[in-house]
């Protein structure tokens, strides 16, 4: 990886976890539909970090199909990791772009953890790429 990837994907690491801080601050203010945004984004960031290790970027939808495509489906990452992403970009389009839709802070609350997991597990491969 060249230093200006590495650069990259550092900052987009650093974004996936102020985005999971800018969550946090939403919930606690109520904000579940923009909280689930943010969510949605602190899982977006971490995976175009981990796809860079690999010299792509991508779109939306296209770091969603490489992620699911490169990592999920041949086990480099947990099932889960796929399923949580899938499940918040739904979410997120819902928060976003649907008439009528409203989280409940409750059932948003456990996205959080579940999301910082989610990134940390993230990081976690991609120090494991370095190291390898």
């Amino acid at each position: 990886m060249t230093e200006e990837q590495l650069a990259l994907v550092l900052h987009r690491i650093n974004r996936a976890r102020e985005a999971i801080e800018e969550a946090r601050v939403l919930l606690a203010a109520n904000h579940a539909n923009a909280c689930v945004n943010r969510l949605y984004y602190a899982c977006f960031y971490a995976v175009s970090a981990l796809i860079l290790t690999e010299g792509s970027s991508s779109k939306h939808a296209g770091v969603r199909a490489i992620f699911d495509r490169e990592w999920v489906k041949p086990g480099r990452v947990p099932i889960e990791l796929g399923r949580l992403y899938r499940r918040l970009f739904e979410s997120r389009q819902q928060s976003d772009y649907a008439d009528f839709v409203s989280f409940e802070v409750s059932a948003v609350t456990p996205w959080v953890d579940e999301v910082s997991q989610f990134v940390e597990t993230v990081e976690s491969v991609i120090e494991g790429r370095d190291r390898g």
